[in-house]
């Protein structure tokens, strides 16, 4: 069986994106906040780490010309 997103990703993205966002709604992060809380006590999650993203680099597509 395979999973298309991290265990407890959606809760946290959206926490990351409600505190970024302009304006700023404390209220609305704190129930995003408790949340992500509630699934990580319920999926025992240990720790997070972010997916390793690799952006496109100029010198990579140079050398590829033909």
């Amino acid at each position: 069986m395979e999973k298309s997103e991290a265990v407890c990703g959606q809760e946290a993205l959206e926490l990351l994106n409600c505190v970024t966002s302009s304006p700023f709604d404390q209220d609305k992060c704190i129930t995003l906040l408790n949340s992500l809380r509630k699934c990580v006590l319920d999926k025992k999650v240990k720790k997070f780490s972010l997916a390793e993203v690799k952006p496109a680099k100029v010198e990579d597509t140079g050398n590829k010309q033909g």
